[in-house]
């Protein structure tokens, strides 16, 4: 991986933003830092700003484990009007015969995962997460959870920060999703930068020069081309993308 905010690396985004580009993002971890409460994520206003500008220059997309209707009024007032929800599954034709399978799912993970302290399930309607961040041990808690997610029917699961994500295998996922929107927008290149497990879907992807792809945390298994360090660096890769 090489760091994106480099002299070298920076000329990149100078090929990436003179074509046709599309610049998309995840949102936890990325647009907005992680927080022990997931529903009290928000970006810094500083962030809020700069993608607001940036949304006005080139079509923007964030793609997330979050459901749409909370994508949205995440970014309400940003200018992006295209969300993609559920880790890709949202929109998605097939999404609507999730609802009764993902209910089988919460109901299972409710009993199996009742002892657990610290422990939440989240059921997003088309995919499950499984919260153990306030857990006070983690270790068992991360086991309990893939032991009762692996005996759910059709599930794959999604190990990110302090969270097990469960999702259908029959589901688009993120990379499906980018591939997509690339190809509904007709982009000459696209940017995407991500964070975690949930992302490497689209960082697999085979794109060549036509994807750009920056994990937010340096990685030695990672198949993203770049790096930044940390979330806090978000703006500063959001100026230099608008410089």
């Amino acid at each position: 991986m090489l760091y994106a905010l480099s002299r070298k690396s920076v000329a990149i985004f100078r090929e990436l933003t003179e074509s046709k580009a599309l610049l998309a993002f995840d949102f936890d971890g990325t647009l907005a830092p992680i927080v022990d409460d997931p529903a009290r994520a928000r970006m810094r206003p500083s962030t809020r700003r700069l993608l607001g500008r940036l949304a006005s220059t080139y079509p923007c997309v964030v793609i997330s484990g979050r459901s749409r209707a909370d994508l949205r009024d995440r970014l309400t007032g940003t200018g992006i009007r295209r969300t993609i929800g559920n880790h890709g599954a949202e929109p998605w034709e097939g999404a609507a015969a999730l609802r009764d399978l993902i209910a089988q799912w919460n109901a299972v993970l409710a009993k199996e995962l009742l002892p657990l302290r610290g422990v939440r399930i989240e059921n997003k309607q088309f995919s499950v997460t499984v919260h153990y961040r306030q857990s006070p041990s983690k270790t068992r808690a991360h086991a309990q959870i893939l032991k009762a997610a692996r005996s759910l029917p059709g599930a794959r699961l999604i190990c990110g920060k302090q969270a097990v994500s469960i999702v259908s295998e029959d589901a688009p996922n993120k990379g499906t999703a980018l591939r997509a929107e690339m190809d509904r927008r007709r982009c000459d290149r696209t940017l995407y930068v991500g964070d975690d497990e949930t992302d490497e879907d689209v960082f697999a992807l085979d794109e060549g020069l036509h994807l750009l792809t920056i994990r937010v945390g340096q990685s030695r298994t990672s198949r993203a081309a770049y790096f930044i360090r940390n979330q806090g660096q978000i703006d500063k890769l959001l100026r230099v993308l608008l410089s």
